[in-house]
């Protein structure tokens, strides 16, 4: 069943003329959120590594491409994807030296970096311009929410404007911006959702990842969820709000995910986010029964934040 919105497998045929599968890489960066420069102990749902939980930190970068590509048919095609902590949160020679370690390989034609909005600047921005001479080159920033109450909640360590600033920096640069959301975050409503979408168009996204907001053990959301301070959101109304973010979003930019990942060991509540199959199949059939695709109630008029 094909799905109702724009997906990064049909980005990457239209591109490619095939399937095109990632490597992730945990670079060894940390997080202005963690060292003390903006804050401490990260975001509230954060773990102790970051999103790169199943990442053998142990292997130097080199290392972890290779343990890949050694495997991978001569016809593949790859993205190599900086995904743990903070990947623009150092000097540019030494980007530019972990960037390298990774691109060791022809098949490999994007390099996609996770960042967040207050580690992005002209300088990082005119490195990652350099990349994009010879690869696709994709900025991932962290919005998780248009909400700055909700921000300061989470512990997130910028607001809005910050967000606002740095897509603003990378379009300058010709660079595509790809936009991480939570749904369920403490305190949200579907208004929330819908506000955060509109940020979403108006700086008019090349990609969105969602997913909806999990306990993972170990973290402060985890301490608040066993004290019975939040409560995750169930797996109707995932679908139901993501529905909803799919309907309002511009049919422009391509949906790179819509189920978020944990380790089964890791993961405290809710217990329905590893049905992935199910969540996607739900969704796809809703909106088709409903004569619903990606960006029908999409307003470009509309970019109030």
């Amino acid at each position: 069943m094909k799905h109702p919105y724009y997906t990064m497998n049909q980005l990457m045929h239209e591109h490619y003329g095939k399937k095109i599968r990632k490597i992730c890489i945990d670079g060894g960066f940390t997080c202005p959120n963690r060292d003390g420069t903006c804050g401490s102990g990260g975001c509230t749902f954060c773990g102790e590594r970051g999103a790169g939980e199943q990442l053998d930190a142990s292997k130097t970068i080199r290392e972890q491409a290779e343990a890949v590509l050694n495997k991978a048919p001569a016809d593949s095609a790859w993205i190599v994807y900086f995904q743990n902590f903070t990947n623009t949160y150092a000097p540019v020679d030494v980007l530019r030296a972990r960037y390298d370690a990774a691109l060791i390989d022809d098949r490999i034609k994007v390099l996609d970096i996770g960042t967040r909005p207050d580690c992005i600047n002209d300088e990082t921005a005119a490195l990652l311009a350099e990349y994009a001479k010879k690869y696709e080159v994709w900025t991932e920033l962290g919005l998780q929410t248009a909400n700055d109450r909700t921000a300061d909640r989470i512990n997130r360590g910028y607001h809005l404007n910050c967000f606002l600033d740095a897509a603003a920096t990378l379009r300058k640069y010709g660079l595509p911006v790809i936009v991480h959301i939570i749904l369920g975050l403490p305190g949200e409503t579907l208004d929330d959702i819908r506000r955060t979408i509109r940020v979403v168009n108006a700086v008019k996204a090349d990609g969105i990842k969602i997913h909806s907001l999990f306990v993972m053990k170990d973290t402060v959301l985890a301490s608040q969820y066993l004290r019975g301070e939040f409560t995750p959101i169930s797996m109707q109304t995932y679908i139901d709000w993501a529905i909803e973010a799919l309907t309002h979003l511009s049919p422009e930019i391509v949906v790179h995910r819509m189920t978020g990942n944990c380790l089964r060991d890791r993961l405290l509540a809710p217990d329905w986010i590893i049905q992935r199959d199910l969540i996607l199949t739900t969704i796809d059939r809703r909106m088709a029964a409903n004569g619903w695709v990606q960006g029908c109630f999409y307003d470009p008029n509309d970019c109030s934040m």
